[in-house]
């Protein structure tokens, strides 16, 4: 039902059921707030959203007052201009002095505020209580000095995660917002996944960052720094420093690189063919004998972490396939550089992923014997991002740098990991031609592409149908994990990703994306998709050349401990 309304003194449209802010945000009149996110039921916790309406006395909450037919609303009057500006005061009062030197400088939607209400000076004081920094956690620093109690956090690991790893601790003024039993983020339940940071408002929850390490490792004349970038990076610096979303954005991401003193450049999607290779031959063993379905994807090292503390009974059903990052790392220092005179512990590798969870994944597989590290430091989207500003590299002054090894041949398939349902279509593609020893026609899977944190497709392979699922934000896998357990059985693969939508959302990536930066990113990798010659992992000559030389056949003895894992339970390792 729609009915007519009044916003400063202009006759609008509203409709039942809208809020305020709906309204509002339809029409292009913006109202601040700290504590809203798109798509989650409003709260009204900050107030900042304010706005009066005729025949109320007092001003209302934008964010969660619905409208009706009579109201006449005013959103900047004197009265609420003042009101959000002593609200934002009070914030002021306990928060630290350090906004020169704080992560989010410039990037602070408190720092924002400020500026925008006119506050130069801090009119109120408050008693401030010394807190300690959790720096405990591999993937993400917590200051909760900085915390402003907007509880988006809490609501983000709660609802779209599904874990609940952070929550109100105390009553009444001494409340605050922690870890589950006071733990810190590495000894309980959190996954890492980083969504957290990328709703925090200020600096209280940023990534563990290892820029300053990488800068060591490029200015070492003894060490050799080479770089593995995720499918997600190239849409990334495209989107942060306005380049043309095309195919060359491969090859300027390889020239950026190059200028920054990395001796050699690999495309992580390479590894990624390969994961889909050992899946493909996990899959198809599976479906044989009817054991271990449904089969669970393990290249998302949140959900992992998930199943690990969580859900130990799925641990058999897990891919036992490492993920791309650990099979490229492995491959870079046991094989490849090796290969040509350069000493495992003398090259240094970097990741570039769109994942906070891959700092901690990278800290778990070492050499044997050595205890050296397969992945040195991993750097997030945001992280590459500030390092390209911080050496001050011009894009424009750039040109394009073509693959310089046969390793940085990739499927468009390891492309898809990108994005949720990218996985699973890839993994569909060599899986038909393992089973069948035909190609899939036609190799597109129309029901696994788009916008949804829920995807399901049925596909027929020679004369079995296969039955996938793609679920994307871990409180949709929970879900599903639900079903599973009250009977549903017809499930043959399930592609889990923590991130809503893939790692293109990943916790790693710039903040502040909306449905439009999503869209854009994901046609990249679609693109890619469109026009390459190579669209399946098996069909990659490096991949069957590695098979043939060095791996044997996908998923046997000979190459188990190279690209395998054993899942074990924590509580038993």
């Amino acid at each position: 039902m729609q009915f007519e309304i009044e916003v400063n003194d202009e006759h609008v449209i509203a409709r039942r059921g809208e809020t305020i802010k709906n309204v509002l945000d339809r029409i292009g009149v913006k109202v601040p707030t700290l504590c809203h996110i798109n798509g989650f039921t409003p709260t009204g916790n900050c107030r900042l959203c304010v706005v009066e309406v005729d025949g109320l006395p007092g001003l209302v909450p934008s964010c969660s007052h619905p409208v009706e037919e009579w109201m006449k609303i005013r959103t900047h009057t004197p009265r609420v201009l003042k009101a959000r500006k002593t609200l934002v005061e009070l914030l002021l009062a306990g928060h630290p002095n350090d906004c020169l030197y704080c992560e989010k400088n410039g990037r602070c939607e408190l720092q924002e505020l400020s500026y925008e209400m006119q506050i130069r000076e801090r009119k109120y004081q408050s008693r401030r209580i010394p807190v300690q920094i959790d720096k405990a956690c591999p993937s993400i620093e917590r200051d909760p000095a900085k915390c402003i109690l907007c509880e988006r956090c809490i609501r983000v690991c709660n609802e779209m995660i599904g874990v609940g790893a952070i929550e109100i601790i105390g009553r009444g003024s001494e409340s605050r917002i922690g870890t589950t039993y006071n733990k810190g983020l590495n000894t309980n339940a959190c996954v890492k996944c980083g969504q957290c940071i990328t709703v925090c408002p200020t600096g209280a929850l940023i990534e563990k960052t290892a820029i300053h390490t990488v800068l060591e490792a490029l200015n070492n004349p003894r060490l050799y720094p080479v770089v593995q970038f995720s499918p997600t990076l190239p849409a990334a610096i495209a989107e942060e420093f306005n380049l043309k979303s095309t195919k060359d954005v491969l090859n300027i991401v390889r020239a950026a690189m190059k200028k920054m003193g990395f001796r050699q450049v690999f495309d992580i999607s390479m590894a990624a063919d390969l994961t889909l290779m050992e899946e493909a031959a996990e899959i198809a063993e599976r479906i044989r004998t009817q054991e271990g379905l449904p089969f669970f994807t393990s290249c998302c090292p949140s959900w992992v972490r998930y199943v690990e503390e969580l859900k130990p009974v799925y641990l058999s059903s897990l891919s036992t396939t490492r993920s791309p990052q650990q099979i490229m790392g492995r491959m870079i220092k046991q094989y490849i550089t090796t290969s040509a005179g350069q000493k495992a512990e003398d090259v240094f590798v970097v990741s570039a992923m769109p994942c906070t969870a891959k700092k901690e994944e990278a800290g778990k597989d070492f050499i044997k014997d050595t205890q050296v590290p397969f992945v040195d430091a991993v750097l997030t989207n945001r992280e590459i991002i500030k390092l390209i500003h911080l050496m001050g590299i011009d894009f424009s002054f750039l040109e394009p740098e073509p693959e310089d090894s046969a390793f940085s041949i990739r499927s468009s398939s390891g492309k898809l990991f990108g994005m949720a349902g990218g996985h699973l279509e890839g993994l569909i593609r060599t899986l038909h031609f393992q089973m069948t020893g035909q190609e899939m026609n036609p190799l597109k899977i129309q029901d696994l592409r788009g916008l949804k944190t829920r995807k399901e497709a049925r596909i027929k392979i020679g004369k079995q149908i296969i039955n996938v699922v793609s679920v994307s934000g871990l409180a949709h896998a929970k879900h599903l994990l639900e079903e599973i357990e009250a009977g549903r059985r017809e499930i043959h693969i399930v592609e889990v990703m923590a991130c809503p939508y893939g790692c293109l959302n990943g916790g790693g990536q710039r903040q502040g994306a909306d449905e439009k930066s999503l869209k854009s990113r994901m046609k990249i990798l679609y693109d890619i998709d469109e026009e390459e010659i190579i669209k399946a992992a098996h069909k990659n000559p490096t991949i069957t050349g590695l098979y043939e030389n060095f791996l044997g056949k996908p998923n046997n003895d000979r190459d188990r401990e190279f690209l395998h894992v054993s899942r074990v339970a924590r509580q038993e390792k």
